[in-house]
């Protein structure tokens, strides 16, 4: 059996190559190369060189790897944890007015 292929909207596509980006340059500032990220992370270089370029077909526990190697890895925590829009959404359903519940008759 062959692994399927994702397809990705372009704009996942943009945030994962950026993700990658930001990870390289992350690298490079700690003048670490690329040899000693991956053994550090327990990848080879040519996963590690995937995760620089984006790729989706790395699994993220991966890029968590390489993330805790460089110091990074409570930036993935930051994830969802301003959810503005579903805050929106649970404070629109919480203003809907409801009935109170009907008294029991004893």
């Amino acid at each position: 059996m062959s692994k399927k292929e994702i397809i990705l909207l372009p704009k996942v596509e943009k945030i994962l190559l950026e993700l990658g980006e930001n990870i390289k340059l992350a690298r490079l500032r700690r003048k670490l190369s690329s040899e000693q990220i991956s053994k550090r992370a327990g990848i080879s270089r040519k996963t590690l060189y995937s995760i620089e370029k984006g790729s989706s077909g790395v699994s993220i526990g991966y890029y968590l790897q390489v993330l805790f190697v460089l110091g990074l890895e409570k930036d993935l925590l930051k994830v969802a944890s301003d959810d503005i829009l579903g805050r929106k959404l649970q404070d629109a359903e919480l203003l809907i007015k409801k009935r109170a519940p009907k008294k029991s008759k004893d």
